[in-house]
């Protein structure tokens, strides 16, 4: 893995990026070159090519941030890789024809363009079936032991046993300590057989993961250290699942972990940043969605009865409340027996709101809390009071979601599903919680891009 201002990525996505990033120049170039091969004159009118090129691939690889080809645990067949790229290049076309229209000096010609994509297009399937490729060879991937066979070295079997979770790693075993019995399914190393670091060095092991359920007995801690001197990484179960899964584990979270490990700035600076990055989307937002906005209102007024907005009180920054607005997309005595999770297919859901909230669109006028302070583009998603209290009591750290402002959409919103239980919000707030921690500008930006993915998809709408 590779930490990027505080967020785990692959090394392998990294490299896939820059990879696509130059094949996309690459292919800008091939492009424009076979358009006005023997056209010393056409070349000339399109030259220089090097903005162009950046430009073109910095907007195709957005588009497929937004398409979701960049996940970390992608499991997509050929016909859906091919179909995301497909709906990527589409949208990279039309953005580029905006841009064409703003930026004259950008354009280049349709027939030059349509060679570009073409080769785009054939590029990117060859450089994702090759990644896939790579992904599957073993003397590429990091070689991991995990040390304990009980409890929490099975929680590894259950975040990880798909192929994609365990993409550019291998968990060569489990080191049984004592007789405790085994409940995980990988193999299972007797430790009494053999010192951990002979164990080591014999299945050229890379990384040590302490996931023993008590650490007061049987914990080789002298060995441990003799392995960390021969340059292997020892992590604790609770980092190791935060890097690979991108959230925290609330079942093993003690406080001296929260003390010591990094993560949780909240610096002036970063508090500017994040700011501007809110007011800066939220307007780009009001100006390209103002049509839309104006269209589900519209709907909203025609469909039933009451008002168009809807106005219910949230939990934010540090436990204040405020009124989130939203589109109305539920009968006016949707809530006369108190408050109540929505479910799926909810009764209470009129045939216009079940629409809206589908693709997200009965969320936009919280774009205005967000000029007003009261939210943030990106964080967990605001809960309501009766829930934030119930849902404390029964949930340890469920209060720590409150240290940074609600958002719109989130790193939870991306990667669970739309949540309606207890169980549900425990789950979720595992990632609010990684959000809270490793939280920057760049993170955002990163969210704000895979929740395309979320909305397109239809994924998380209840």
């Amino acid at each position: 893995m590779v930490r990027v201002f505080g967020h785990y990525i692959p090394r392998a996505l990294v490299m896939l990026v820059g990879l696509e990033l130059a094949l996309l120049a690459a292919t800008y170039y091939l492009g424009i070159w076979l358009r006005f091969i023997g056209d010393p004159g056409g070349l000339a009118e399109v030259e220089p090519l090097q903005g162009k090129a950046i430009t073109y691939a910095l907007v195709v690889m957005a588009c497929m941030i937004a398409m979701g080809l960049y996940t970390r645990h992608s499991r997509d067949g050929t016909a859906q890789l091919v179909l995301r790229l497909g709906v990527s290049l589409v949208l990279g076309l039309t953005v580029m024809v905006v841009l064409f229209y703003i930026f004259p000096g950008l354009a280049i010609g349709r027939g030059a363009f349509a060679l570009v994509l073409l080769f785009s297009g054939a590029a990117l399937i060859a450089s994702r079936l090759l990644f896939q490729h790579i992904g599957t060879v073993d003397g590429l991937k990091k070689r991991i032991l995990v040390l304990g066979t009980g409890q929490r070295a099975s929680v590894i079997d259950r975040l990880m046993r798909r192929k994609a979770d365990r993409r550019g790693m291998s968990i060569v075993g489990y080191v049984q300590l004592g007789d405790d019995p085994p409940q995980v399914k990988g193999r299972v190393f007797l430790h009494s057989d053999e010192p951990l670091p002979d164990l080591v060095r014999r299945h050229r092991i890379q990384e040590i993961v302490v996931a023993v359920d008590d650490r007061r007995r049987n914990f080789p801690i002298r060995e441990i250290v003799e392995c960390r001197l021969l340059g292997i990484d020892v992590l604790d179960i609770i980092s190791f699942v935060e890097r690979q899964c991108g959230r925290i584990l609330l079942e093993h979270l003690y406080p001296g972990w929260l003390i010591y490990a990094d993560g949780f700035y909240h610096s002036g600076m970063r508090a500017v940043w994040k700011r501007i990055f809110d007011v800066s989307v939220s307007l780009a937002m009001l100006a390209v969605f103002w049509p839309l906005m104006l269209l589900a209102a519209i709907s909203v007024a025609v469909d039933s009865r009451g008002p168009i907005l809807y106005r219910q009180v949230r939990v934010g920054e540090h436990g204040r409340e405020f009124r989130v607005l939203k589109f109305r997309s539920m009968t006016v005595d949707a809530e006369k027996e108190g408050a109540q999770w929505a479910q799926k297919n909810d009764a209470r859901v009129t045939r216009c709101g079940g629409f809206l909230r589908k693709y997200r669109i009965d969320e936009l006028p919280q774009l205005f809390n967000v000029l007003k302070g009261e939210m943030s583009f990106v964080g967990p998603r605001p809960e309501r009071p009766e829930f934030v209290r119930e849902l404390s009591g029964k949930i340890l750290y469920y209060a720590e979601r409150h240290r940074v402002k609600p958002g719109i959409t989130g790193w939870a919103q991306i990667n669970y599903p739309y949540g309606a239980s207890e169980r549900d919000a425990e789950e979720k707030l595992t990632y609010d919680l990684y959000y809270v921690k490793n939280y920057t500008v760049f993170l955002d930006l990163v969210i704000l891009l895979q929740t395309a993915q979320a909305v397109l998809w239809k994924r998380g709408g209840r």
